[in-house]
């Protein structure tokens, strides 16, 4: 049994610390000595991207992918432990990716006032001891079927917060069942009164939805399309996954959300705006706190350096941005690297996950 566990553990590194960037394009000096050499560049971008050929918007969106290109192309130059890459936002600006991508979560729930039926008070205990390296996204940890679906992607509707709850009760409901659904993220859209579908809204009120509305139905069955229909489709959400609570984790306490994020994936609320670009490795920061984009963090690690004062801990957090965002979809944030108790990116300040017994 013992052997078994270690084995599963080492598995678990191996996977977390070799974790590929199969969707990210490199940028060479050679493309960026001319104007041709980085329009070359940009056209191979849009094929990656399946981007439209609108001839008048895409002169104009090469100005922007040029700036882009050589900012990414400067920072990746240093030694920061992540690189930047040329994702989806490619041809973006700030700007423009914070109007369709941004403030997507950014409901809270009703003055606090928390119903006793729902929430569960207190911190959950970690299975014996913590563990040192989780990984939800592994077939066989934890002598379990995987607890993660697939990476989706949201589009240009604001509705990670639907994602992140989602998949939350994906991982809950696979860990308790031995049975992984992906479940839909667009009931939640559609249905959730709370929230206000892809103008944003809150994954801690749409798990109280789907706690309210006794559950929430499968992916196939409601399927996704990345706008918010003029009403709920009543027909096509018969709840097939139930939860029985929720719980909070405790503010400013990295231990806590470690246990929390040992017994199974969670949620969290943090500021995306400085890895949108991200493109692999451990993102260090630096970060602020405004906290408007909702996550599920599915395990954490440390870096297999051979210098242990190189090693870095992180966080393995699914994103909703799709599988060609990232490290196929995912981010490693560096834990304990926050300038104070809130986390990086505030990661330790809004931390839940769904309860099912």
């Amino acid at each position: 049994m013992a052997r078994a566990i270690v084995m599963i553990l080492l598995m678990a590194i191996v996977l977390v610390t070799t974790t590929p960037t199969t969707h990210a394009m490199d940028i060479k000096d050679m493309d960026l000595v001319s104007e041709e050499s980085l329009w070359a560049l940009y056209e191979r971008w849009c094929k990656h991207h399946n981007v439209g050929d609108n001839l008048s918007d895409k002169a104009r969106r090469f100005k922007v992918f040029k700036k882009n290109a050589r900012m990414i192309h400067e920072f990746n130059q240093g030694d920061a432990p992540y690189k930047l890459s040329l994702n989806l936002f490619g041809d973006m600006t700030d700007e423009e990716v914070d109007h369709m991508y941004g403030r997507c979560s950014n409901i809270r729930p009703d003055g606090g006032k928390r119903s006793q039926d729902q929430f569960t008070h207190g911190v959950v205990v970690a299975r014996d001891n913590l563990p040192m390296y989780v990984e939800w996204r592994m077939t066989g940890y934890d002598q379990r079927p995987s607890a993660v679906t697939s990476v989706k992607r949201q589009g240009g509707c604001g509705s990670c917060w639907a994602f992140a709850a989602a998949a939350a009760v994906e991982g809950i409901n696979s860990i308790r069942t031995r049975n992984l659904v992906s479940l839909s993220a667009q009931q939640l859209v559609d249905c959730d009164k709370g929230s206000t579908g892809c103008v944003g809204g809150g994954a801690l009120v749409a798990l109280k939805y789907i706690y309210n509305h006794g559950g929430i139905t499968t992916e196939a069955s409601y399927p996704y399309v990345a706008y918010k229909h003029s009403y709920c489709l009543v027909s096509k959400h018969n709840p097939v996954v139930t939860i029985d609570g929720i719980k909070e984790v405790l503010q400013k306490d990295e231990v806590a959300l470690m246990q929390a994020v040992a017994a199974q994936p969670v949620v969290v609320v943090v500021d995306p705006n400085a890895f949108r670009r991200y493109g692999g490795g451990v993102f260090m920061g630096p970060c602020g706190t405004d906290r408007t984009h909702s996550m599920l963090v599915v395990g954490y690690g440390t870096t297999d350096d051979l210098d242990p004062k190189r090693r870095i801990d992180y966080w393995i957090i699914k994103n909703s941005w799709g599988s060609k965002w990232g490290e196929n979809g995912y981010i490693r944030m560096a834990r304990g690297a926050g300038p104070t108790k809130e986390g990086l990116c505030g990661i330790l300040m809004e931390a839940f996950y769904p309860v099912k017994k």
